[in-house]
């Protein structure tokens, strides 16, 4: 029995981990669920899962019966828990995802912020305390997966981007996309704010930072190469020119499925399988920085370290927001989080209380650009 808590259970990666629980009913016990605001959904998942802990923004009352309201912290450092599920949006997964390493847990980690704001902090509590983070990000895991049985240098991480939905618009026309036509990802179906971040490729840049931090390679060794086909999620080159790819469908449930039984594989007929039966090709194109200019941003901010990740994590889900409310357009997402950027001070070498500084400022500063009520 794996016995695991899902912060962000209502969520779509929330979701689709009680749907590999489902599926496998004798091999977990659900200990806590954390969601925001759907409190409807997640009192159906407790009616199911009965789960002893539970969160929410708007506490249900009474509480369903056998349960007990907890912090996301509390329950990520539960006596007998094996593995915190981390499937949140933004910055509210780096307290809990720190709490957990620093108990020795597994944390499976879909939320890229945490690492992508304070991946020395992370990688530090990882070593020092014996916990251990799976990556459940789909590119990540696909290098993850590469990686297994290998002790080679690594030449280069070759991640892969589907491009979006704009991968062909004219880029004279990008300043009129609408939030409705941004949220049509050609491949992959998401919560609304990764949706966004892979229109304007910063998931990308988030991904390359996640890397950098995950698998101790260095930025010139990690390349971004548009594959609209989405069937290849990420490659590893060896020194001998070898390289290895991880395939399949575009579909969430067999990196969440491997992080949590990590290191075994079982069959699920809910994981979708390719159909080498039909004609199929694979198709690569270069990253055009002109149509994609939060990439560069973004990667710029995370090789310069310190707080300047933070700013632009906490930077980029303020504009997304702002984007997805009508109040700026889509190449607005760039400009806002370019001016946040340019007016921070980073802070080298930051402590948790200097991040926690910095984000919070960046939010405030990126509303206040972007025309959005402070926090």
């Amino acid at each position: 029995m794996r016995r695991i808590v899902v912060l962000g259970s209502t969520g779509s990666i929330g979701r689709q981990t009680l749907d590999i629980v489902r599926a496998f009913p004798d091999e977990f016990d659900v200990v806590a669920l954390a969601a925001g605001n759907n409190v409807e959904l997640l009192l159906e998942q407790v009616a199911e899962f009965q789960p002893r802990y539970i969160w929410c923004n708007s506490p249900p009352v009474p509480l369903p019966k056998g349960t007990a309201m907890m912090s996301m912290e509390e329950m990520a450092v539960l006596p007998g828990v094996d593995q915190v599920m981390v499937a949140l949006m933004g910055a509210v997964g780096l307290s809990p995802t720190l709490e957990a390493l620093k108990s020795g847990k597994q944390v499976a980690l879909s939320n890229k912020e945490p690492i992508v704001m304070a991946g020395a902090a992370l990688k530090a509590a990882e070593a020092e305390h014996g916990g251990v983070i799976l990556p459940v990000d789909s590119e990540p895991s696909a290098i993850w997966q590469c990686l297994q049985g290998e002790d080679n240098h690594i030449r280069r991480l070759m991640i892969t981007a589907s491009g979006g939905p704009f991968r062909r618009t004219p880029l004279e026309d990008l300043e009129s996309v609408t939030p409705e036509q941004a949220l049509q990802h050609p491949t992959w179906r998401m919560g609304d704010k990764i949706t966004i971040d892979s229109a304007t490729l910063m998931n990308k840049a988030f991904e390359v930072i996640e890397s950098h931090w995950l698998f101790s390679v260095p930025w010139e060794d990690i390349a971004v190469v548009v594959h609209p086909q989405s069937t290849i999620h990420s490659m590893v080159e060896f020194d001998d020119g070898s390289v290895k790819a991880q395939m399949g469908p575009p579909s969430m449930r067999l990196p969440i499925q491997y992080a949590l039984f990590y290191p075994q594989r079982f069959a699920n007929a809910e994981i979708p399988r390719l159909d080498i039966g039909v004609p199929w090709s694979l198709d690569f194109e270069p990253l055009e920085p002109e149509r994609f200019p939060c990439f560069d941003l973004a990667v710029s901010a995370g090789q310069m370290g310190g707080t300047a990740p933070t700013v632009l994590s906490a930077a980029d889900e303020v504009a997304v927001a702002a984007f997805l409310q009508g109040k700026i357009g889509f190449t607005g997402i760039y400009r806002v989080v370019e001016q946040v950027l340019t007016e921070h001070d980073v802070q080298s070498h930051p402590d948790l209380d200097a991040i926690t500084a910095a984000d919070q400022w960046a939010s405030a500063r990126a509303s206040e650009i972007a025309g959005l009520p402070a926090n």
